[in-house]
């Protein structure tokens, strides 16, 4: 049972899914209402997935439903002089 739940892990980790890939809590505020509830949480664990790119010093992270890859519900990016890893907020 352990290396089942294991597996599932690593299956939503290789898939993009936001909550595995290093969001925080207070970033999943999909719906842009100020407030992070449960189910936007549970979102980030199930139905919402992130996609990295760097161009440069510039790093973005988009977040798309996992239905819906090519239309991202949010993006956010940071500029980091010397093309050094972008710290999160």
């Amino acid at each position: 049972m352990v290396a089942l739940i294991l597996l599932l892990v690593a299956g939503l980790r290789w898939a993009g899914v936001a909550g595995l890939n290093g969001t925080e809590p207070r970033q999943m505020d999909w719906n842009a209402d100020g407030e992070v509830s449960r189910v936007e949480i549970l979102q980030a664990y199930t139905t919402v997935v992130v996609h990295e790119s760097v161009d440069g010093d510039r790093s973005c992270r988009s977040y798309a439903r996992l239905r819906d890859r090519d239309n991202p519900i949010r993006v956010d990016c940071r500029v980091t002089p010397g093309g050094a890893s972008a710290a999160t907020e």
